[in-house]
């Protein structure tokens, strides 16, 4: 059996085939269905958690809501570490503005930490004249 080369079938040819096959047209074969194309996503604000097991570590999210609670979120827009004394919460505060602006929505916890972390006062430099 060694060294005996395929006949020519195996390989796609044939002694009377002058011509390539025709191309395959190739299915569109991706994850999202026309129906889910055409949705329009709710995005929520909510945390995505990180860190080692017994180690929480969160990523506050803009997220669409059917999305897994780690799925791939749109946009991290701030940090939340309940392991240091007190909590650590790093707010984006504008992008937190700006995902309300256009429709999302707080999670619950997000809503308590956003409220009991608001955004700093604006502070003006001194005028002189």
């Amino acid at each position: 059996m060694a060294g005996r080369t395929r006949p020519a079938v195996y390989l796609g040819l044939c002694a009377f085939e002058t011509t390539p096959p025709a191309e395959k047209t190739f299915k569109d074969n991706s994850r999202a269905l026309d129906f889910e194309r055409n949705r329009i996503a709710v995005v929520m604000i909510r945390l995505a958690r990180f860190g080692a097991r017994k180690q929480p570590y969160y990523r506050i999210v803009a997220i669409e809501k059917d999305r897994a609670r780690n799925g791939r979120s749109i946009e991290v827009v701030g940090t939340y570490n309940p392991r240091t004394n007190p909590a650590t919460v790093d707010l984006k505060h504008e992008r937190v503005a700006y995902w309300r602006s256009v429709g999302a929505q707080f999670s619950p916890i997000v809503e308590k930490l956003v409220k009991n972390h608001p955004a700093p006062a604006a502070v003006e430099a001194p005028v002189e004249a």
